[in-house]
């Protein structure tokens, strides 16, 4: 008699990874992000690796988790995986303040970001 299993959230096809609580702004995160949608899962891998961005690190974990899910817990083809969706959400902001002259205080926003990657198997056309 137990709980009635939640519905895939996504396709048979596809398999997704999610991230919350990156310590950065979701603005600089979807510039990593926009880099690597729509790209094979190897060549993603490859441009996270060596991008300059200091987040690009927590995104490739991130996709890594994504393919791993695909493999494991949905047997689709890691070969044939494309990134299918990613993108970035809003999540808390940290205020803090600094003193500045005359009394006055200046604030300081210190964000936090989530990230949702979705891979997809799909067939090879050659």
């Amino acid at each position: 008699m137990g709980q009635k299993a939640n519905p895939r959230r996504v396709e048979d096809n596809q398999a997704m990874a999610k991230c919350r609580m990156l310590r950065t702004s979701p603005q600089k995160l979807n510039l990593v992000t926009q880099s690597i949608r729509g790209m094979k899962v190897e060549k993603a891998l490859a441009e996270l690796e060596f991008s300059r961005k200091r987040i690009a690190n927590d995104v490739k974990k991130v996709l890594e988790s994504a393919i791993a899910n695909a493999e494991n817990n949905h047997d689709l083809d890691i070969d044939s995986l494309v990134v299918d969706q990613a993108f970035v959400g809003k999540n808390l902001v940290m205020k803090r303040w600094r003193p500045r002259a005359r009394g006055r205080a200046g604030k300081i926003f210190k964000p936090f970001a989530e990230v949702t990657i979705i891979v997809k198997e799909v067939e090879e056309t050659v």
